[in-house]
């Protein structure tokens, strides 16, 4: 069974950084295409960033571009999301996510999340 699980996440001040690490288990792991979505309490879903898990190509949603940064490490199946210049509506439970199509959709798998509070 494949499991994802976040880790990082925490209260930092506007302006700060943070970085979420999210590591995949599972002998059946496999995957295309990994990346992040945030959930912010009252709001639906949204997507953030996808990377992918062959190549080299990335994309960020609007509000985050030049401020996150999505990398990956295939040995350690590890997916990580470097957050600087943190912003009070960044403020939410942040979702690791795979697929095996390149566009991470369809999801095949979700982590439980982490939360990440922007906060003075």
């Amino acid at each position: 069974q494949v499991q994802l699980v976040e880790s990082g996440g925490g209260l930092v001040q506007p302006g700060g950084p943070l970085r979420l690490a999210c590591t995949a288990s599972g002998r059946a792991f496999s995957a295309n295409s990994m990346g992040w979505f945030r959930q912010a309490p009252g709001k639906e879903r949204e997507f953030v960033a996808v990377i992918s898990w062959s190549g080299s190509s990335t994309y960020y949603e609007d509000s985050v571009k030049g401020r996150f940064t999505i990398s990956k490490d295939v040995a350690k199946n590890t997916v990580y999301l470097q957050m600087d210049a943190l912003r009070p509506e960044d403020t939410a439970r942040y979702l690791c996510a795979s697929s095996s199509s390149r566009s991470l959709h369809p999801i095949d798998h979700w982590g439980q999340g982490t939360q990440v509070t922007v906060s003075s």
